[in-house]
């Protein structure tokens, strides 16, 4: 019998909007390690598919998606049942996180999500302008709400593997440079010691370097997109243009990019889908390889908190972006949906941790352009881990799943924070609460550069003087 850390209470309702591959994961991991009324525990998801487990658990489960129509009227006696505060977990797809986050700030209860979602038809609305359907977009919006409303009860945005862990993860790979380069300094106090310390350090970028090596039993198939994630999530994300934040020291820029007009001016989008951008990166355990530049949340708030000034042009700003390689299955299906148009296949499967039989998944930070070249940190969390560590899902879910537990904790600890993002949380915190499901947690250094190897067999366009240039790390033609 384990005798889990019990982190917290909640004292009054817990309301998780959406159940699938991430709630189910992480329904156990708020069992083990939160007190709650099991009475007051409710699910809301449009799918029954998850009924027979919640049941299995004595959970009450409430059939019915959440809209801009009715979200109010919904979720308001769900938050409130019984009295105490109330915590709304969103995991969901297509409800619009940022109405969700006030009606529970209104009501008092604390909250949480993994992503700014919007609410339905926002990924795919032909009318609207591409800078309006970045995640910039959606990111400024939930900042105008924390300027007109700042303070109060504590609401969590963006709180997954990434954006989320990722954000911690920067920090102490951050310290770990300051360390082995022999960088003397205090313990940084906030967001102006963090960035002053990066700059320091001489951190050009950052990519958030992702492998996932899970392998399915059950081959491709045409017509069928399979993913380790929510396909829905990775499909709509894919679709929207890529984006990254954009350093200081970039002297180039492709013919696709544009620069938005307002806002923190952190970061820039491409006039072409994230999920059909690739990108050199590297990880451990393969070394080199391409990445899909799919626009997340960090990209833009690690680049913004690491900024020293303001503006475009800040005297300091690491870029920043996901530089992700799915597991193979996914890759193949992301092929074949772009063979396509970009138009979805009729039918679409998360892969369970039952249909996996090796692999895992890679996913840290590489913090590159200093004195030690390259200086890998994260997670490789196997399958096996996955299994062993808690059930209901893969290693990837894993990831996410642990670090909503952990944004949780934080708020309980923290409930009159206002609205918040994982970069502004005490990363030593959190990290203690998730990293017992996060499998080896290591560093690497390494020598490699978006220029080893090249030019190859063909003439390339490429900055010999300035390797980690985005000029070099984006793969062109």
């Amino acid at each position: 019998m384990n005798a889990w850390t019990v982190h917290g209470t909640i004292s009054g309702p817990v309301v998780m909007i959406g159940f699938g591959s991430i709630g189910r994961g992480t329904l156990p991991l708020i069992e083990r390690h939160l007190e709650f009324d099991r009475s007051r525990f409710i699910v809301v998801d449009p799918s029954d598919a998850g009924a027979p487990l919640l049941a299995e658990h004595g959970i009450r489960f409430v059939k019915a998606a959440v809209t801009r129509d009715n979200y109010r009227e919904l979720l308001t006696p769900l938050l409130t049942e019984g009295g105490g505060q109330g915590f709304c977990v969103n995991l969901s797809v297509d409800a619009g996180s940022l109405d969700i986050m006030k009606l529970c700030r209104e009501l008092g209860a604390l909250y949480v999500d993994t992503v700014v979602e919007p609410w339905q038809g926002f990924y795919f609305d032909k009318t609207r302008d591409a800078s309006l359907r970045t995640n910039y977009a959606l990111r400024e919006e939930v900042k105008a709400e924390r300027r007109a409303h700042p303070g109060g009860t504590t609401a969590v945005s963006c709180c997954g593997a990434n954006p989320g862990m990722v954000s911690w993860f920067v920090k102490v790979a951050l310290l770990d440079l300051a360390r082995d380069l022999g960088i003397e300094h205090s313990k940084p106090a906030g967001r102006d010691d963090w960035a002053a310390l990066m700059a320091r350090v001489g951190v050009k970028g950052i990519h958030i370097a992702e492998r996932d090596t899970q392998r399915t039993m059950i081959p491709h198939e045409m017509g069928v997109f399979r993913n380790t994630w929510s396909v829905d999530g990775f499909i709509s994300e894919g679709l929207q243009p890529a984006e990254l934040g954009w350093g200081s020291h970039e002297t180039w820029e492709p013919a696709t990019a544009r620069h938005h007009a307002a806002g923190c001016q952190a970061a820039i989008y491409l006039l072409q889908p994230g999920a059909n951008t690739r990108v050199r990166t590297w990880c451990p355990t393969p070394g080199p390889q391409y990445g899909l530049l799919v626009t997340h949340n960090e990209a833009i708030s690690i680049a913004d908190y690491y900024t020293v000034g303001t503006g475009a042009k800040p005297q300091y700003r690491p870029t920043c972006h996901y530089a992700y390689h799915p597991a193979n299955v996914a890759v193949l299906s992301l092929y074949e949906m772009f063979g396509r148009d970009g138009e979805a296949q009729s039918q679409s499967e998360v892969i369970g941790e039952k249909d996996i039989f090796d692999g895992g998944d890679e996913l840290g930070v590489l913090l590159y352009g200093h004195a030690r070249n390259a200086y890998w940190y994260g997670s490789q969390l196997t399958i096996e881990d996955a299994r062993r560590l808690a059930p209901y899902q893969n290693a990837t879910g894993l990831q996410v799943s642990s670090a909503v537990l952990a944004g949780m904790v934080w708020a309980l600890e923290n409930p009159e924070a206002g609205i918040v993002e994982a970069d502004e949380m005490d990363h030593e915190r959190c990290l203690a609460v998730q990293m017992p499901y996060l499998g080896p947690v290591k560093g690497y250094y390494t020598d490699w550069t978006p220029l080893t190897g090249r030019p190859g067999f063909f003439p390339e366009d490429i900055d010999s003087d300035n390797p980690w240039s985005f000029r070099n790390i984006l793969v062109r033609g």
